[in-house]
């Protein structure tokens, strides 16, 4: 299996987030990346760097606003004498207007944002697009005749809606695959979430679509970050009616009810009869997570993998979260390599 990865990464790097009411050092760090590219090459898989795309493929996914807001913030921050890494202040919740960007760069922030845990630095912008890169190049590969592919992006991307960053994402990677996908001629396109929290942005990109399915199997949002977005009756809208499924599932989830979970999320996969499968791979799921609070074992990551075999379908992997750093690299090559063994 082929890995698109970018060594940009590392640039973004340096900020604080606001946990659960405490400022405290980013859990999403370049180390992360680090240990997975030593599992990968030590598995023997092909490391290479992405190829560069067009901007204008972004905005296939993305709106154009937000993404100049994106490629341009932290000068604007400096710009008014702003030193650091980047968190905002307010944002347009419910009483307020929503249908006017400030100028300010302050305001601009809490506009595009939906959280306080996703710091820019100056680096953020090259980090985000290589891994935008990596996740285009994965999909290219499997346009090209790859059986699967796998996109070692950092940071992040499921939490990234269509104009909205947050969660530790920017781009949605995993998006940005699925619509290569689309327009290379793969006619549906499945994206299977299985990150402990729910990727809301990828909902949002494909809320109103039918040739794009999006399931996502995560933590209840009762308790578990995004909070606000994950339930069960979230179905899509317009034509998009029935083309998302959510699968929450309770604090303290083991093995045997996520594997239950799973199933049933891949019959509904299957039953969609996908021309090709996105994995939204977040292995933040494993019982030592520090954010997180499932319990899957490491021994259960290549049994993930030879049940998404099972679809047979041609796939890109995109890496997501998994914040225990010293077994994320294990973790998500025993994913890799269950699923080619299965």
């Amino acid at each position: 299996m082929k890995v698109a990865h970018s060594p940009l990464h590392a640039r973004h790097d340096g900020g604080k987030e606001l946990h659960r009411g405490e400022l405290v050092p980013c859990f999403e760090m370049p180390v992360r990346a680090d240990y997975i590219l030593t599992a990968v090459r030590r598995a023997g898989f092909e490391v290479l760097e992405p190829r560069a795309f067009p901007l204008e493929s972004l905005l296939r996914v993305h709106d154009a606003g937000f993404i100049e807001f994106l490629r341009t913030a932290h000068a604007e921050w400096r710009a008014v004498g702003k030193e650091g890494f980047m968190l905002p202040s307010g944002f347009p919740a419910r009483a307020l207007r929503r249908d006017h960007i400030p100028s300010g760069i302050n305001g601009k922030m809490g506009y595009y944002a939906f959280d306080a845990s996703t710091p820019i630095v100056e680096g953020t912008w090259d980090a985000a697009l290589a891994a935008a890169h990596c996740a285009l190049t994965a999909a290219a590969w499997v346009v090209e005749g790859e059986k699967s592919a796998y996109a070692l992006c950092r940071p992040p991307g499921h939490h990234a809606a269509r104009s909205v960053y947050g969660g530790y994402c920017f781009l949605n990677n995993a998006a940005l695959a699925a619509q290569h996908l689309r327009d290379q001629g793969f006619e549906r396109v499945a994206v299977l979430d299985v990150d402990y929290h729910h990727g809301n942005g990828t909902q949002d990109i494909f809320w109103e679509r039918s040739d794009v399915l999006f399931v996502s199997i995560h933590a209840t949002p009762e308790t578990e970050y995004p909070y606000f977005l994950g339930y069960a009756d979230e179905w899509g809208e317009g034509a998009g009616e029935g083309y998302t499924r959510n699968f929450p599932l309770p604090r303290g989830t083991t093995w045997k009810e996520y594997d239950i979970a799973l199933g049933a999320a891949l019959d509904v996969v299957g039953g969609f009869a996908p021309d090709a499968l996105v994995v939204s791979l977040g292995v933040d799921t494993y019982g030592g997570d520090p954010i997180s609070a499932f319990k899957l074992a490491t021994e259960h990551f290549p049994l993930m993998g030879r049940h998404l075999a099972e679809l047979k379908v041609p796939t890109v992997f995109v890496q997501e979260g998994g914040y225990a750093v010293e077994e994320i690299g294990t973790n998500v090559a025993g994913v890799l390599e269950g699923f080619l063994g299965g």
